[in-house]
């Protein structure tokens, strides 16, 4: 049996704390996927995401914020550590615009939603970065 070092998961609050100091300094994240692994992260989503008119729209699928449950965000976590999880098509809608014309809208599935709202402070510290290099 080989001797195997166990990694403790970081608290929700500190990753997004370095992911922000991080984007704040211009410097690149590192092992950003492993950070989708963190049940944490997806109960601040859900926190961001839950009192929003839309949370009740569903996407392609009936799914809407009232399946939320721990074991939706783990079996999410699953399929992303399987590299199994496979975006849904949205649900394209038209606004009506104040010109009286409309635009689309693309409505995703919740648990889309959720994984978006997961990975926005990470894209975002991306960004930073990237704009801090050029």
């Amino acid at each position: 049996m080989k001797n195997r070092e166990v990694c403790e998961m970081q608290s929700a609050e500190a990753v997004l704390n370095v992911i922000r100091e991080r984007g704040k300094r211009g410097l690149p994240l590192e092992r950003v996927y492993r950070q989708l692994f963190n049940p944490q992260l997806y109960l601040i989503a859900y926190a961001n995401l839950y009192s929003n008119n839309g949370a009740m729209t569903p996407g392609t699928t009936d799914e809407t914020v009232d399946g939320m449950s721990l074991g939706k965000i783990s079996r999410i976590i699953t399929q992303l550590r399987e590299e199994r999880y496979r975006w849904s098509p949205v649900r394209r809608v038209e606004i009506p615009k104040k010109n009286g014309k409309t635009r689309p809208l693309g409505i995703p599935t919740w648990s889309d939603k959720l994984l978006q709202e997961v990975i926005r402070p990470h894209s975002r510290s991306v960004l930073r970065a990237a704009i801090f290099r050029t």
